[in-house]
């Protein structure tokens, strides 16, 4: 295993610490708006087109629910980019943590399934938005090479507890969504859980305006030297191969997510332990199943940030993630229909686990090989077009296979269409890490 160069960084400031915990704020709060979706949209597509939750009609929609917002957020989180090189990092995450808070709690008052669709479209915009524009503000942030990697790696790692922390919410609201106040006459736990993404969004909304810039970005618009961003730039020999190649990879990582994890709460109430039992039994265990995956991706995120700092090589880094997922996710869901329960929760701890470190492995390589002013266009490019606009089509992908699909109901055949999806997706990633350009160095290019 090949060693970084050893860490002489000083400790960490107050000031630092500060920034570090916001971060990981903004982190798990970008994950808790959108990992609430895989939980809420079956009970809620059931209520709004008023049919059966494992009807073919929920799972038709499934798929516009889950890549129309993706889009929408793709467009814009690329415009985000562009506008965080051009405008500064922290006024753009200001105003991208407004909108995904206010849209949230619209979104809980959704009278329709278009209604439900456009407040999740302005929600994924503003995470979108914020992921690119905090990642370049953090990294620009820390200057030492083995420092930076540890802090971006680990406030990432609490992306992972967002997912937590809705999975908990999820489960109390579906047991005590009675003792609430009614919202639209009714006490639906999906529209509450909707409307607690804007809680987690207050502090953020209150603190992060009196956080610094970012003082390299702010040095080099103050002296004149801040050459504008350009999407074409992304194009040129010099950087031509690491955008195509991390935008394929980062499309496959997505995809992954989406058409197979992001599905496993729609399989769990297939399988024979489940299916009898009441609507709010099914979703308590749905919750729990979530649960395994949320803490897989916190190991899988944590373990990455450690060796982050450790291999030296970034491509032989993300084959510890991307071997291992390749091999386990077919496994599991091929056989979660038959073997049941238990499969699916550890499976998906550790189909998880190896598939979300792969997001926090982008959050480290990407700072590296773009300049200032291209580092937010840059990352936004990768994120948005490849991850966002491309990725998430593999939810699209998924829904339409399952009419084609064996077994005898829709969350057994969606679990067949599963593995297909994302094990395609795994197999296209591999293949395109052998492409995948190595940074020049260990700082922040200029």
């Amino acid at each position: 295993m090949e060693r970084a160069r050893t860490d002489t960084a000083a400790a960490l400031t107050p000031i630092q610490w500060l920034i570090c915990v916001i971060a990981a704020m903004g982190f798990a709060f970008d994950s808790y708006e959108l990992l609430m979706l895989p939980l809420i949209v079956r009970p809620a597509l059931a209520d709004l087109l008023g049919v059966a939750p494992n009807s073919l009609e929920v799972n038709d929609w499934v798929g516009t629910i889950q890549y129309v917002p993706a889009v929408a957020g793709g467009i814009f989180g690329l415009l985000g980019g562009y506008l965080t090189d051009l405008l500064g990092r922290r006024r753009v995450l200001v105003w991208s943590i407004l909108l995904y808070g206010f849209s949230a709690l619209a979104a809980g008052y959704s009278t329709s399934v278009l209604w439900l669709l456009l407040w999740r479209c302005c929600t994924f915009v503003g995470v979108c938005v914020e992921f690119v524009a905090a990642v370049a503000w953090l990294a620009e942030l820390f200057p030492d090479p083995a420092q930076r990697e540890r802090v971006v790696g680990y406030t990432q790692a609490f992306g992972s507890i967002g997912g937590l922390m809705v999975t908990g919410a999820y489960y109390l609201i579906v047991t005590y969504s009675e003792l609430l106040p009614a919202v639209l006459g009714g006490h639906a736990a999906w529209r509450y859980t909707l409307i607690s993404g804007l809680i987690p969004a207050i502090p953020l909304i209150v603190i992060r305006p009196f956080l610094p810039e970012s003082p390299t970005w702010r040095a080099k618009k103050l002296a004149g030297t801040l050459k504008r961003p350009s999407f074409a730039a992304l194009f040129t020999p010099e950087f031509r191969r690491t955008t195509i190649v991390t935008t394929v990879m980062m499309a496959c990582a997505y995809a992954a997510a989406f058409g197979a994890i992001q599905q496993m709460p729609r399989i769990v109430p297939g399988l024979e332990q489940v299916q009898a039992l009441p609507r709010t039994a099914q979703e308590q265990i749905i919750s729990g199943v979530q649960s395994f995956q949320e803490f897989g991706g916190l190991a899988g995120r944590l373990l990455l940030a450690f060796l982050a700092a450790v291999i030296i090589s970034r491509r032989r880094l993300l084959w510890l993630f991307q071997i291992p997922g390749l091999i386990l996710l077919p496994i599991v869901y091929v056989l979660t229909p038959t073997v049941g329960l238990t499969l699916a929760q550890w499976g998906i701890f550790a189909v998880g686990m190896a598939t979300i470190a792969q997001f926090s492995f982008w959050g480290n390589y990407l700072p590296r090989v773009y300049p200032t002013h291209l580092r937010g266009t840059g990352e936004s490019f990768a994120a948005n077009v490849g991850g966002r606009m491309i990725g998430t089509m593999a939810a699209l992908v998924t829904v339409q296979l399952v009419s084609a699909m064996p077994g005898g109901s829709v969350p057994v055949r969606l679990a067949y269409a599963s593995a297909i999806v994302g094990t395609a997706a795994y197999v296209i990633g591999v293949a395109a890490s052998l492409w995948l350009p190595e940074p020049k160095q260990a700082e922040l290019p200029d």
